[in-house]
């Protein structure tokens, strides 16, 4: 009895924490945005402010769509990021102009209100964004402000993706069939089913790649390919999604980020699958465009039929003629454009052999009735239990792909967090069902004193670095890690300003100045002095490989902070600092999650954090450093108090590895 039951209680308890969160968040987001102001929302990138309307039309969709645009910044300046993407919920709101929030204002500014005005990210490019308004909105609305006052944009809580979420826990916990049976299989330790056949050989895939592919076509029910940094994961999946379609027509790829969706579907296509992406990619340009559904249902033949045909249907609407014949001409041409767009959308999905879309996209009303046999849901490792289940209903069996030693989901209730929401369904089913996981070992990215510490900590020591990677580095007799600490935080807690003309002693070591951490915007962090020292470290290991040699080979840098003030003060000293010019077209900075998926051949971390106390706030979680330093791969530069940071036994290990390696 406790065995049938027990998948209807977990999820149940599921439903349970995805509701305290829920809560959680969203009394989170409406304290923020009354205690906030617009000037911290603009620096978050949760708002911007003052927009100019563009124009206004119907896109290929029939949604009613609006144009935007933000004030470009000064040459001087540097841009801000945001958190503007497809799919998000959005608000209008206006404020006085003489409130305008600018960099040079020191307290948050509240003089804002609300516009009734709630849209949908469609589309953004740069200082461009295209929202997707309700039937019935009026631009008037928003360009006939009162004078003095100025229009803004910014997030609005997101009630549809928990909706969505609690709904597929609900039809989950009802479910009978083929989803009833895949749910009472992930919850318990009952073996899941394969087929029998010999191994196929991929010969352009390692040993275990292989094996991974033969037994992501062995599986009736599950298989998880589980891909540690550097280990080929993507070039794998791809595979297996290729041998897969040799004997289905048809399948469905996910993921839990519009990026990740990105990621993928480039690599399907580029590997001359047709792809079809529900939904408008996170990075603008015409190859990721060109195989969106909006774009390809736009350059379809009949679609000029149908744009006439809707535009007759909306002068139809506004004439104010309407006589006995009125009803019977809308309901004509509503026929009429109906048929013709179920005549496109059938011929662009009969065209694709796949269809890619996040987890939520999954819910969209274009896959109504659809079922895949085979769903692949790539990092699914960052993807919430709840997720996962909106695009499994529509699937016969379901293959997973990720690390769940890399990013988790992101939990913002620490007692959810606490309860397991945290936890994924890759990693539940990993855990009752390692006959299903095949764990690629052979990395091909970093050297492999990089590797090994990432390998002992997260991986029981199994990773391997493949030969042609094990010794790569960019100087002879390089140490391939380093950590620069400098002396303990000065008693009153700040931190003294590093003047920027510094010289550096040599590539290995530094001399630095004392740090502090401090307030950045919002409830971030950041330290300035270990800021101007992570520019100084850098320049002095440019220095030793040479200008022309950066410049000739193309040497490219990644510098990550977990804290979002930091990244932003960086990215401003490096504006600023003439002699990393030349270079910084090669130089990235962003957050350890902007990184996820890519490598550069140096990689500079700042931890930020250096307090008496020993806090360490979030870099405790050490699945966000697993992450940081598998990103290089010939360099890592560590730049933190290890006073403050090596009182957590990661960090101390850390630091004693790299004191190892220098003295061997």
């Amino acid at each position: 009895m406790k065995e049938a039951t027990s998948p209807i209680l977990e999820l149940q308890r599921q439903r349970m924490l995805l509701q305290m969160e829920y809560e959680e968040e969203k009394e989170a987001f409406q304290q923020a945005r009354q205690a906030q102001g617009v000037e911290r929302m603009v620096a978050r990138g949760d708002a911007w402010i003052p927009l100019r309307v563009g124009r206004s039309y119907y896109n290929s969709l029939n949604q009613f769509c609006v144009e935007v645009y933000r004030q470009p910044v000064a040459d001087d300046e540097e841009p801000l990021d945001h958190n503007f993407e497809f799919g998000k919920p959005v608000q209008f709101f206006k404020m006085l102009s003489d409130a305008t929030p600018s960099a040079k204002q020191k307290s948050p500014n509240t003089q804002f209100s609300t516009l009734n005005i709630i849209g949908t990210v469609s589309y953004v490019d740069g200082d461009r964004m295209v929202v997707s308004v309700p039937d019935g909105f009026s631009v008037g609305d928003l360009v006939s402000l009162p004078q003095g006052q100025q229009l803004g944009i910014m997030l609005f809580f997101d009630e549809t993706t928990y909706r969505l979420m609690f709904e597929a826990l609900e039809r989950t916990m009802r479910a009978k069939g083929r989803l009833g049976y895949l749910r009472d299989l992930f919850y318990s330790r009952q073996q899941a089913e394969t087929f029998v056949f010999p191994d196929m050989s991929f010969p352009y895939l390692n040993s275990v790649q292989e094996r991974a592919v033969n037994q992501v076509l062995r599986a009736k029910d599950v298989a998880i390919v589980h891909g540690p940094p550097g280990t080929g994961k993507t070039t794998t999946l791809v595979e297996a999604i290729h041998e897969t379609l040799h004997r289905e027509p048809q399948v469905m790829v996910c993921a839990q980020s519009n990026m990740a969706v990105d990621w993928i579907s480039e690599k399907l296509v580029d590997r001359g699958i047709s792809v079809l992406r529900i939904g408008n990619p996170s990075r603008v340009d015409d190859k990721m465009l060109s195989f969106t559904y909006e774009r390809r249902f736009e350059a379809h033949p009949d679609y000029p039929h149908l744009w006439a045909i809707r535009k007759a249907i909306r002068e139809l609407r506004a004439s104010k003629k309407r006589g006995d014949s009125y009803h019977q001409k809308l309901e004509s041409l509503k026929s009429r454009a109906t048929a013709l767009e179920i005549s496109i959308q059938q011929e662009l999905f009969g065209e694709a052999r796949v269809i890619a879309c996040t987890l939520v996209g999954s819910a969209n009303r274009l896959l109504d009735g659809m079922h895949f046999s085979t769903l692949f849901i790539d990092e699914a490792a960052q993807a919430l239990e709840a997720a996962c289940w909106i695009a499994i209903r529509r699937a016969g069996r379901v293959i997973f792909a990720g690390d769940h030693c890399q990013l988790p989901p992101t939990v913002k209730c620490y007692e959810a967090l606490k309860g397991g929401l945290g936890r994924t369904l890759m990693e539940r089913i990993a855990s009752e069902k390692p006959e299903c996981v095949t764990l690629l070992r052979t990395q091909y990215r970093m050297h492999e004193d990089i590797m090994r510490f990432s390998s002992d900590w997260f991986y029981n020591n199994q990773m391997v670095a493949a030969p042609e990677v094990r010794n790569r580095s960019i100087l002879d007799l390089d140490l391939p890690m380093m950590w620069i600490s400098p002396p303990p935080t000065p008693p009153q807690g700040k931190g003294v300003q590093t003047d920027s003309s510094q010289k550096v002693s040599s590539a290995n070591q530094i001399n630095p100045p004392s740090l502090g951490e401090g307030k950045g915007v919002g409830t971030s962090l950041q330290n300035v002095s270990e800021a101007h020292l992570t520019l100084l470290a850098l320049q002095a290991y440019f220095e030793l490989i040479g200008k022309e040699r950066i410049l000739q080979e193309r040497i490219d840098v990644g510098i990550i902070s977990p804290y979002r003030a930091q990244v932003q003060l960086l990215r401003q000293l490096l504006r600023k600092n003439e002699s990393l010019k030349p270079f910084r077209r090669f130089i990235t900075v962003n957050t350890v999650d902007g990184f996820q998926g890519q490598e550069r051949d140096i990689i500079v971390i700042s931890l930020v954090r250096s307090n008496d106390e020993g806090q360490i706030g979030f870099l405790r979680d050490l699945r966000r450093m697993n992450v940081a330093i598998t990103r290089a791969r010939m360099k890592v530069i560590i730049l933190g108090d290890r006073h403050t940071l090596t009182r957590h036994p990661f960090y101390r290990k850390l630091w004693q590895y790299i004191q190892a390696l220098r003295s061997n």
